[in-house]
């Protein structure tokens, strides 16, 4: 008795050219994208970022005297850093209608960038497709002392990307820190003081993330849980475990912590 061969019907994808390229349907997503979704039905845009775009991170290894992977397989988020072609990339995903930019402050050696980005509405939106465009926010520095010599002669446009990587990938819940944020410095160029940038820094929060930066060399804020955790291991700093797991974010620290943090860190 002869075994009856089903035959498998491949079905071609659609091509698209031209405008169609970025034809959306009735959610709001590109036709001609595969997207990958999370388990509540929301886009997974980590899952989207292209490998190209992704590569280790340098400082995160070296800070723990670490061996440098060749590729970014089975590197955690924290481990990796994105490049602005990537995060240009999900922006082009998502769907924005503007982008604009506001020099929140510009001094010698020091520039502060507000980005905004209207995006269109989807069905992730709160009012669905169809409703007014969703605005996000963010910030972003650029100093003589977190930039390198080259950089350093182009803060406004060093901060305008930083800003902008953060408005993307903090919207889309990105964890991966964009190549544009690093401290490009590596302490070559100081022509402006640690103190001076310090001031300007107005914020208590400003001041924190100043003094990871310099002092443990952490940018990202799943780096700092991670450093919390250390300091906690190493009884430098005891916190209430149930508190910590409310931040979520910079802005969740209180600033009494803030501020005990900022001189721990300096000890």
């Amino acid at each position: 008795m002869s075994k009856k061969k089903t035959a498998t019907k491949k079905v071609a994808k659609k091509k698209f050219f031209g405008p169609d390229v970025y034809k959306r349907d009735a959610y709001g997503l590109l036709e001609n994208v595969d997207y990958v979704f999370n388990e509540d039905g929301s886009v997974n845009w980590r899952a989207m970022i292209k490998p190209e775009f992704l590569y280790p991170n340098k400082d995160w290894f070296n800070f723990r005297n670490k061996e440098m992977p060749d590729s970014v397989d089975g590197l955690a988020d924290n481990q990796l850093l994105i490049m602005l072609g990537g995060i240009k990339e999900l922006a082009r995903l998502r769907g924005f209608e503007k982008v604009s930019f506001i020099t929140e402050r510009l001094s010698d050696g020091y520039v502060v960038v507000r980005c905004k980005i209207n995006w269109i509405s989807n069905y992730e939106s709160f009012d669905g497709v169809g409703s007014e465009t969703v605005v996000y926010e963010d910030v972003a520095n650029a100093t003589l002392d977190n930039t390198d010599s080259f950089a350093s002669k182009f803060l406004e446009t060093i901060a305008c990307n930083r800003a902008f990587v953060r408005c993307v990938r903090n919207f889309l819940n990105i964890h991966i820190v964009g190549a544009d944020e690093i401290d490009k410095s590596k302490g070559a160029n100081n022509s402006i003081s640690v103190e001076s940038v310090e001031v300007a820094a107005t914020t208590p929060i400003g001041l924190l993330q100043k003094s990871l930066l310099s002092k443990k060399s952490v940018s990202s804020f799943e780096d700092f849980l991670e450093l919390l955790r250390q300091m906690y291991k190493d009884e430098v700093y005891n916190y209430d475990v149930e508190s910590i797991k409310t931040w979520k974010s910079w802005k969740d620290i209180p600033t009494k912590e803030v501020r005990k943090l900022i001189a721990l860190i300096h000890k």
